[in-house]
């Protein structure tokens, strides 16, 4: 019995559910499907340029926004004709794209150490990143944003001034800024001013005290040491330890009108310290600044860059610029010297201020370097009608209005010790020594002749009375004034003595003694005499 085997017939249908393919191709759609979903939440990427890179690591660090991470640095480098080095940013999801407009502001936040404490403490652990601060309501969307040097201060809890230093003493950033000794902000920037002479300081007042700055107020250095004698009694203060560390900057304010505003545009002058701020002013808050020129052969070396320009006593103005050559013909330093002046000081009801100072000028108003420091005798600019010189004008020069002024110059008590001490040198004072000295080594030999002694003494006499007749002996001390007129004394008592007697009688032990107490006054004078020589100032201190 045979068996038939069966035919085996084969399908040339395609079955998706039985083929092998079935696997791979499930993979692939979900691959495909979870990649979709990737980059359709994927957000956007956006370039941001920094001055330098600070720790940034690219595959690490991240991009946060309200200390959310929002996406992850994905590269960094620098790319030629840009300053400073790009970042590419990767931001986790779209949603994050409203806020990329002009409002988003980038700085990198890292570990830093200063006066005001320490900062960044999380980044040692997480890593430098970068800070992001934008709000909705932009106006374009942007992939490329300049990144900021530190971080951003939000202008709704605040507001910025403008203050100007001249050197930016004992300012930098981050120096905080007091009212009532109540930290109210903090200096933000510090640029150098377009005239290249000054710094733009910006200042940051928090919303609470920005009522209390007004356009009259004033803003100073804090005096580390304040030190007053004003009420008879010494009073010094010293500054608290955060003041002295790390310095700090006050403002003054009235407080009358709270809602006054100060214009976009007003700039305040940081002062040196509180005395300097609270110093009279006068004039209109809108100044009227006109630059001078002064041409003088006075010695100018006490006269420094800002110096004041005074008139009756008040700041009208300031030193802008000075230049020196050498005067061949006088074999002086010839000195030129520009000033600023606030004309809107001599502003009245008819006239405006210009005009009047150019009238006052032509009536007599001239400029005078004098001295405010009565021991060195730093010099400013005074304006005064005070002088014998007669009337003048201003001159219009190449560049400047030439403002005429008063050859004589006021001198500190220095100087005019220097020339006290030079004038007492000048004085015969060895002569008359000498003169004594001969009178006193005759009188131990026998008198020949009382006419002839009699006519040395005359002489004598005669000297000492030229001596204390000249004017620079009224400016001498009184000791030295009362020592001189001793000896005085003494030479016409002795010739008193002299011509009461004759050559016959006692007048020899007589006059010794007399001679006696006038060669001890001529010891005394000599020791005082090595005494001033030796320290000039003790004039005024003492030989302590």
């Amino acid at each position: 019995m045979s068996h038939k085997i069966p035919e085996i017939k084969e399908s040339t249908k395609f079955n998706m559910i039985t083929s092998i393919w079935i696997v791979p191709f499930i993979a692939l759609v979900i691959a495909g499907w979870l990649g979709y979903q990737h980059f359709a939440k994927r957000g956007p990427e956006i370039k941001i340029i920094f001055h330098q890179n600070e720790g940034l690591v690219a595959g690490q660090s991240v991009i946060k926004f309200r200390n959310v991470p929002i996406g992850k640095v994905t590269n960094i480098y620098v790319e030629e004709g840009t300053e400073g080095v790009i970042v590419v940013v990767r931001l986790n999801s779209k949603k994050a794209k409203p806020y990329l407009t002009e409002n988003a502001k980038f700085w990198i936040v890292k570990p830093e150490v200063g006066l005001n404490g320490i900062s960044g403490l999380d980044t040692l652990i997480s890593g430098t990143y970068i800070n992001v601060f934008s709000k909705v309501g932009g106006k374009e969307y942007k992939k490329k944003f300049i990144g900021l040097t530190q971080p951003y201060r939000d202008s709704m809890d605040g507001t910025y001034f403008h203050l100007k230093s001249l050197d930016g003493e004992n300012v930098s950033v981050g120096t905080p800024i007091y009212f009532k000794n109540i930290k109210v902000g903090q200096v933000e920037y510090i640029n150098l001013a377009l005239d290249n002479k000054s710094l733009d300081v910006i200042v940051f007042i928090d919303n609470q005290y920005v009522p209390y700055v007004h356009e009259n107020s004033k803003f100073w250095n804090q005096n580390m040491v304040n030190i007053d004698f004003s009420k008879g009694n010494l009073d010094i203060n010293i500054a608290p330890l955060n003041f002295i560390l790390q310095g700090g900057i006050k403002f003054s304010s009235s407080g009358e009108n709270k809602n006054s505003t100060v214009g976009y545009r007003h700039i305040f002058y940081l002062y040196k310290n509180k005395t300097e701020a609270e110093s009279k002013c006068v004039g209109s808050e809108i100044k009227e600044i006109k630059t001078f020129e002064l041409l003088t052969n006075n010695s100018i070396s006490n006269l420094r860059l800002n110096a004041p320009v005074r008139f009756e006593g008040f700041n009208v103005g300031s030193v802008k610029d000075m230049k020196l050559s050498y005067d061949k013909i006088n074999h002086k330093m010839s000195a030129q010297v520009l000033v600023d002046i606030d004309t809107s000081v001599f502003k009245d009801n008819t006239n405006n201020g210009e005009s009047n100072f150019y009238q006052a000028v032509e009536e007599g108003l001239r400029a005078k370097l004098s001295s405010f420091d009565p021991i060195t005798g730093m010099l400013f600019i005074d304006l005064t009608f005070n002088h014998n010189e007669g009337n003048a004008s201003i001159i219009q020069g190449e560049s400047y209005a030439e403002l005429p002024m008063v050859n004589t110059i006021s001198e500190g008590v220095m100087t005019s010790m220097t020339q006290l001490l030079d004038r007492l040198n000048n004085l015969p004072i060895e002569k008359l020594l000498t003169s004594i000295n001969n009178v006193v080594n005759e009188s131990a030999k026998p008198i020949e002749n009382v006419n002839t002694l009699i006519l040395d003494l005359q002489t004598t006499v005669k000297n000492i009375n030229n001596l204390t007749n000249k004017k620079s002996f009224n400016r001498l001390p009184d000791e030295l004034n009362r020592v001189l007129k001793s000896i005085n004394k003494t030479v016409k008592s002795s010739e008193k003595v002299i011509k009461g007697y004759d050559s016959n009688s006692l007048v020899k032990a007589q006059l010794t003694q007399t001679l006696e107490v006038l060669t001890k006054t001529s010891q005394e004078m000599q020791v005082f005499l090595k005494m001033l020589n030796r320290k000039p100032n003790s004039l005024i201190f003492g030989d302590n």
